[in-house]
């Protein structure tokens, strides 16, 4: 682990508190979740839900999520033994890898790619293989033939995330169908993260991997609530899979934090079943809020991709005369007043994304406006 340090969250969110700057870096709500969700949180813990929760998870959420599941891709999970209730997906993520996969195994993921990936394949003693997404018509995306050329003997399991972070690109079908074709024909694993899966724009849908055909059975489907319900700070997470998976991370999963967070898990369980409608609410919310913050970066100067889901708009340094997105987000503080996200730091390749910036959208409109008027002094504008 001697190589990753800080995470570029810590250090761009602590640059933020130090020098008084908009965050617009870290992907966290600035408004809480729904009312009720939280009052069943608050009864949870006034009614004694105070102690360990069972290994799996809590029965009510396990059988919410197998619900929740089954409704929204036809996918039918036992809450008994293919559900598995987790610290967030980061831990989720991480726990799969250390699982599934032995050193020396490759673990194939898009670039750029949510730096806890590298971390999870490191800790297992695999490697990282990164296939690079590359801007094609306004989003970014991956080349078939390059990740068929990824794939090697010691490929153990590909790690998907759509909607993606931080590119914001939401997996087409036919981009997925190439991943269920060679992880069918190679015999791998798929790794998901649909943390997002709720929160895209403009009608696109999500797919989840696991609907494809041969999928179920060779997939680990991996999602949270904190995202969906604006509650990053609950942590709770879950892992779909068929049973001999879910027993393998479940193993792993019981010596990082055993369980965790039962009043979060009752609240959580409440979400799926009843506020989904609020759910709703907030994608269309965020989808005027990413439009607000696309104009606002155009007219600050920045060429600007347009994700179709996430809390993440890329943007594109140069026209503004920077050619380095690290140098410029950590000058940015002393520049506008506004801390943003280097992309380059998630690649194995980082030549290929100096040049875009992360700005976050998952913020009050007056926020984001404040942060659009201190972004025009780059220009200007």
């Amino acid at each position: 682990m001697r190589g990753f340090g800080t995470t570029i969250f810590a250090e761009m969110s602590a640059l933020a508190v130090q020098t008084g700057s908009i965050n617009l870096g870290q992907g966290f709500p600035d408004t809480d979740g729904p009312a009720a969700m939280l009052d069943r949180a608050i009864q949870a813990i006034t009614s004694g839900a105070n102690q360990y929760p069972p290994g799996p998870g809590t029965p009510e959420l396990r059988r919410a999520v197998s619900e929740h599941r089954a409704e929204h891709y036809g996918l039918s999970y036992d809450p008994a033994g293919e559900i598995l209730i987790t610290v967030g997906a980061t831990e989720a993520v991480a726990a799969s890898v250390l699982a599934l996969c032995e050193p020396g195994d490759e673990v194939i993921a898009f670039e750029p790619y949510y730096d806890s990936y590298a971390a999870s394949i490191a800790l297992a003693q695999a490697r990282l293989v990164a296939v690079t997404m590359r801007p094609v018509a306004g989003r970014f995306t991956f080349d078939p033939d390059e990740l068929r050329a990824a794939v090697t003997p010691r490929t153990r399991a590909i790690l998907v995330n759509s909607p993606h972070n931080p590119t914001g690109t939401v997996f087409t079908r036919e981009e997925l169908t190439a991943i269920a074709d060679l992880c069918r024909e190679r015999d791998l694993v798929a790794i998901t993260d649909e943390v997002y899966e709720h929160l895209t724009f403009d009608g696109v849908e999500h797919i989840s991997l696991a609907t494809l055909p041969g999928m179920r059975e060779r997939t680990v489907a991996i999602s949270s609530a904190g995202k969906t319900f604006s509650v990053t700070g609950w942590k709770t997470g879950w892992v779909c899979a068929p049973a001999p998976l879910v027993t393998a991370v479940q193993t792993v999963k019981q010596f990082l934090t055993f369980t965790a967070s039962a009043p979060w898990q009752l609240a959580v369980a409440y979400g799926l079943r009843q506020e989904l409608e609020w759910v709703a609410a907030l994608r269309s919310g965020l989808q005027d809020k990413r439009d607000r913050l696309m104009e606002g970066l155009a007219a600050a100067g920045f060429e600007v991709l347009r994700p179709a889901g996430t809390y993440f708009v890329q943007t594109d340094i140069r026209p503004l005369g920077f050619a380095d997105g690290l140098e410029l987000t950590r000058r940015l503080p002393e520049l506008a007043g506004v801390v943003a996200i280097p992309t380059q730091v998630f690649y194995d390749h980082p030549e290929r994304g100096r040049h875009f910036v992360r700005f976050a959208f998952c913020k009050k409109d007056e926020v984001i406006d404040e942060a659009v008027t201190r972004l025009k002094r780059l220009s200007g504008a």
